[in-house]
Parts: structure tokens; C-alpha cells; sequence
């Protein structure tokens, strides 16, 4: 009797709103019916999956920016020698002509355009900084001795050990100095040579 007067009270309790049907529920599933009910308003702040664009993506839509394919790059400059076949040729069909820091290759290579530039800069030299720097030196001064070789003209200078102590004790100037000797014997003598800029010690 005491169970049936129980129940009543219980139907009646739920019909006027005054017990939660969740008030027997343990306490996990009462827990998720919450959840259900009301979102987090955190949720994407903790992360949805899209939140952040993997770092591919950045380079793509700069491709996609620059009007290019994806995955290419600038073109490289006309100005020097990329392609080992043209190192090849101008090896072994060029003339050379040696110092004691640099020797000089030269090619006619049979079309018009600016003499184009070639490297080689062995770990002889030395190590990568030191490399870096004997090359920079070589293109900024091929770009002016250059204008006293033909057009069309392929070259490709090789730095000898010397180059690194040269570079050091005179930088720009002193490798200048000696790429100009190698392009006057080169029969460069198409135009006024750049006058010497080193200082007299």
C-alpha cells in the first residue's frame, strides 16, 4: 500500500514539474543528456579540425596568388649556367686560362645574349660560409668584368684554394683583380677594363 501511495506521489510530483525525470538517472547519463541539450560555446574554440590550414597550404595559395602551377618555382636567371651539359660543354670544348686563385673557362656558345656565368667552388675553398662568400664575390665581379667578353660568350670560373685568403684579405676588390687578369688573356679586350680599386698595402 505503501508503494502504491508512493508511486502516486511520485506521478503526481512529476506532472506539476516538481521532479526531474533525470533525478533517477546515475549521474553519467544525466550528465550527457546535459550536454545534449545545451552546446558548449567553447567548442570551436578548443579546436575544430579545420581551425588551422596545414602549412602546405600556405605555399599553394601563393602559387595559386602568383598565377603559376603549384609546386613551381621562379624561372632561373638567364645570366648563368644551370645545366650540368653546359658545364660539360664548356670543360671540354672551352678554352682555359689559370691563375692562382681562379682559372677561367670560356665557350662561344654560337647565339646572342650577355656572357653567362658558371661556378665551381670545391670544398678546397672551405666550408659553406666561406664558399658562400668566395661565389658572391665571383658573381658581383663578373657582372662588371663581363662587359669586355663577346656576346654569347659561356664561362665558368673555378675557385683554387688561394681564393678563400684572397677574398678574405681583399674581398671584393682582390677577387675582381684576378678574374680581370684571367678575361684580359681570354683575349677580353672588347671594352675598358674597371680600374683597379685596391688600395696601395
Amino acid at each position: 500500500m505503501r508503494s502504491r501511495n508512493g508511486r502516486c506521489v511520485y506521478w503526481l510530483a512529476t506532472r506539476l514539474g516538481l521532479v526531474s525525470y533525470e533525478t533517477h538517472l546515475p549521474a553519467e547519463e544525466a550528465q550527457t543528456s546535459e550536454d545534449s541539450r545545451f552546446p558548449r560555446t567553447n567548442a570551436h574554440a578548443r579546436g575544430a579540425p579545420h581551425a588551422q590550414a596545414p602549412a602546405g597550404q600556405g605555399s599553394q595559395a601563393l602559387d595559386r596568388l602568383m598565377g603559376r602551377p603549384a609546386g613551381t618555382r621562379p624561372r632561373a636567371n638567364r645570366s648563368r649556367l644551370t645545366r650540368s651539359a653546359d658545364f660539360d660543354r664548356v670543360f671540354r670544348s672551352g678554352r682555359s686560362h689559370a691563375g692562382r686563385e681562379l682559372v677561367l673557362y670560356v665557350f662561344p656558345r654560337g647565339e646572342d645574349g650577355p656572357p653567362r656565368l658558371g661556378l665551381s667552388v670545391s670544398r678546397k675553398v672551405g666550408g659553406a660560409v666561406e664558399r658562400n662568400r668566395v661565389k658572391r664575390l665571383l658573381r658581383e665581379a663578373f657582372a662588371v668584368e663581363s662587359a669586355r667578353l663577346p656576346e654569347g660568350t659561356d664561362a665558368v670560373v673555378v675557385a683554387r684554394p688561394d681564393a678563400r685568403p684572397l677574398a678574405e684579405r681583399e674581398g671584393l676588390a682582390g677577387i675582381q683583380h684576378a678574374l680581370g687578369d684571367l678575361i684580359e688573356k681570354a683575349g677580353g679586350g672588347a671594352g675598358e677594363r674597371a680600374p683597379d680599386v685596391r688600395g696601395d698595402g
